[in-house]
């Protein structure tokens, strides 16, 4: 053999230097060592198969619902066409009652715990789960069901039972409950929008009431001045200005919960403000009240039902507003009485959902082949650094340390 070739051939007892580990080390490591690196997953998968068959089997009833969308209505359009006489009230109507994405509403009612001790009652859920305490029975009903929101806008809702019936049963049960539940609160824009003017119209009414009885007691004590037609006329103009400047500032006042100062929005707002506020004084410079106060109408008792008239005018022409902005928001909310439709019923499930035996014992499997190979690959370290005398020791020192006492 020639001196080159004698080079070429690796000397007998040669290893790899350094930290290199080649593929084929760790083949070998793991060839080594398949009694347990095949036989622990195989034991881990029968043993899984085994407990699985033991779980109990579990049904899940699904229904679908889609819920109203926002959308606009008459009495939002009837806002706008009032202009800034009903601006304030349309502005702190929408913008009290804007929801960024209804289908999340509807989502926390169905979760709520009204919802919740309902559907208990109903099927005695506290004797079914075994449960004495309604707060565990509300978590256990709570991790059995699934209530999602897609991005398709529709709501999906899940319950897993036993009893397959039951599990149908109790998905359509919670869309009752929700429209049960919406029946009792202003969900929708257009019944939020009946409330917050039925609240108004009863305080203006109320005031109405009580101007009525102060402007008729007073011309039972006193009379009426004498006033020519122009002089009434312009108190009624009196009183429109007023309920607009009403109108401007409850405006003003629901902007400033998110507008800053310098919002065009509401500088524009302030500015018709004064406007209005300027032609009121102008209107209240020339009227018979004012006048009266020159000498040109005599008898503060007349003079003072003058004034009682003008807040009767102006409450009526605040009561008349609201009163068409009620009606038709009554009309709106009752365009949305079926405001949950219902896509996909729930029906009797005749699939079992759960347990998924093939997962359970594939995921155990694959735990048990991670620990195995984990385990080897240990045992192999371990025993070339015993059989080094300078890592044995490294390893007794480690052992060592790593003991409590």
């Amino acid at each position: 053999m020639s001196e080159q070739a004698q080079k070429d051939v690796p000397a007998e007892g040669n290893e790899p230097t350094g930290d290199e580990i080649s593929l084929l080390d760790l083949l070998i490591v793991l060839a080594k060592h398949k009694r347990v690196v095949l036989g622990v997953p195989l034991v881990a998968a029968l043993g899984a198969l085994v407990v699985s068959l033991f779980l109990p089997t579990i049904y899940t009833g699904t229904t679908r619902i889609l819920p109203p969308q926002q959308s606009a209505s008459a009495a939002s359009a009837l806002l706008n066409q009032f202009g800034g006489a009903l601006g304030g009230f349309g502005g702190l109507a929408g913008g009290a009652i804007g929801v960024k994405n209804p289908n999340d509403l509807y989502v926390g009612m169905l979760k709520s715990r009204t919802v919740a001790d309902n559907l208990i009652a109903r099927f005695d859920l506290n004797k079914i789960y075994q449960e004495e305490l309604q707060s565990n029975t509300r978590l256990a009903l709570q991790g059995k069901t699934s209530i999602a929101a897609g991005r398709d806008g529709i709501i999906a809702i899940e319950v897993d039972d036993k009893d397959p019936k039951r599990a149908a049963e109790l998905a359509n049960a919670y869309v009752d409950e929700l429209m049960n539940l919406t029946k009792v609160l202003a969900v929708t824009e257009a019944s939020q929008r009946r409330l917050f003017f039925e609240r108004q119209l009863l305080q203006v009414k109320d005031n109405l009431t009580a101007a009525e009885i102060a402007a008729r007691q007073g011309l039972q004590r006193g009379g009426l001045a004498q006033v020519d037609a122009q002089g009434r006329s312009m108190i009624e103009v009196t009183a429109r200005l007023r309920a607009q400047i009403s109108v401007k500032e409850v405006q003003i006042g629901s902007m400033r919960t998110f507008a800053a100062e310098g919002n065009p929005e509401l500088q524009r707002t302030q500015q018709e403000l004064e406007a209005l506020r300027r032609e009121l004084a102008r209107v209240e410079g020339s009227s018979p009240i004012a006048a009266a106060g020159k000498g040109e109408v005599s008898g503060s008792s007349g003079l003072d039902n003058l004034g009682r008239l003008r807040d009767v005018k102006y409450y009526e022409f605040l009561y008349e507003l609201l009163a068409k902005q009620y009606e038709l928001a009554k009309i709106d909310e009752a365009k949305d009485a079926t405001i949950v439709q219902v896509m996909d019923k729930a029906i009797e499930p005749d699939r079992k959902s759960k347990p998924r035996r093939s997962l359970i014992v594939l995921l155990w499997a694959l735990v048990a082949l991670f620990a195995s190979v984990s385990w080897a690959f240990v045992r192999e370290v371990s025993d070339r650094a015993k059989a080094d005398p300078e890592k044995a020791s490294k390893l007794e020192i480690l052992r060592r340390y790593l003991r409590w006492k």
